[in-house]
């Protein structure tokens, strides 16, 4: 069975820094880091979706954090389609046309040089063997078609030599006829299937599956099950505590995958206050616990 490592979508959310889980004298961002890492191996550094990462970011991360801890990185909300704010460029890009960028769009030289600029500010965290992957999520609009794949197709070109993983929103790419295309198309592209967690019976509800389409690695992102997904707030959506029976639930799941993979990452993404890093605590006590 491959390792499982279980942690958070953040360490630096505003709630969870409110919430009293970091200790006196560790609520610097050095302290932070450091206390998260000695409590959970992985972390998702969600950030990089609303702002390329800085490498100088990325190599005190690595210096604040253990070998075999892992980042993954969310894409950049340009990289895959999203609405992007002009501010959330670097200062010496903001002159470019806002209004393609608010549909989730960019001139080639522009979307070169944003690519080349993320790939440098990740680069410290593959080097020291600290990147555990690159989080492609895709929009609810990006739905199963020739233009979709030919899409991942130019994205896994761009991304070679990185651990990538592919999370789809649109829940047509996990219907029962359309599951088994799914898996072979990322398989093919040599990237990791996202699995979820959500709340179920909404028009844009995913199964809760955990599917393996690199033997390297998979990953299942719990999302929160609150019924305002997809409609309230930020905080609504993710204002949720998974209970014991809900994540023992997935543990013969989540088992199952860690037999087609070296290595699972499970993240928890309801950061509300401290429920993230405690939903993730739990599980990975219900995982340590023997099989039945």
């Amino acid at each position: 069975m491959g390792d499982i490592l279980v942690g958070a979508c953040s360490w630096t959310d505003r709630q969870l820094l409110a919430s009293g889980w970091y200790p006196r004298g560790r609520r610097d961002a050095e302290g932070r880091l450091r206390h998260y890492a000695s409590r959970l191996p992985v972390v998702e550094v969600d950030a990089g979706y609303y702002a390329l990462p800085s490498r100088r970011n990325s190599e005190l991360w690595v210096e604040r954090t253990p070998d075999g801890f892992r980042f993954d990185v969310k894409a950049f909300s340009l990289l895959t389609g999203h609405p992007t704010r002009a501010e959330s460029l670097p200062a010496d890009l903001r002159g470019t046309d806002p209004g393609p960028l608010r549909r989730g769009r960019a001139g080639e030289g522009l979307l070169d040089e944003v690519w080349g600029r993320f790939a440098e500010g990740i680069e410290p965290l593959r080097k020291a063997g600290r990147l555990g992957t690159v989080l492609f999520q895709f929009p609810p609009w990006f739905a199963p078609g020739d233009p979709a794949e030919a899409t991942l197709e130019a994205c896994a070109l761009r991304t070679q030599g990185w651990p990538l993983a592919v999370e789809f929103r649109h829940p047509g790419w996990w219907e029962p006829e359309r599951a088994e295309a799914t898996r072979a198309s990322l398989s093919a592209l040599g990237a990791s299937a996202v699995g979820t967690d959500m709340a179920q019976r909404l028009p844009g509800s995913l199964p809760p599956i955990a599917p393996v389409t690199r033997p390297s690695l998979a990953v299942v992102r719990f999302h929160s099950r609150s019924a305002a997904w997809g409609r309230g707030s930020k905080e609504d959506r993710f204002r949720y505590d998974y209970d014991v029976t809900e994540l023992a639930a997935w543990v013969p799941r989540l088992r199952r995958a860690a037999r087609q993979a070296d290595e699972l990452h499970v993240l928890f993404n309801n950061c509300c206050a401290d429920a993230a890093v405690g939903a993730a605590e739990s599980m990975r006590r219900l995982l340590t616990r023997p099989c039945r």
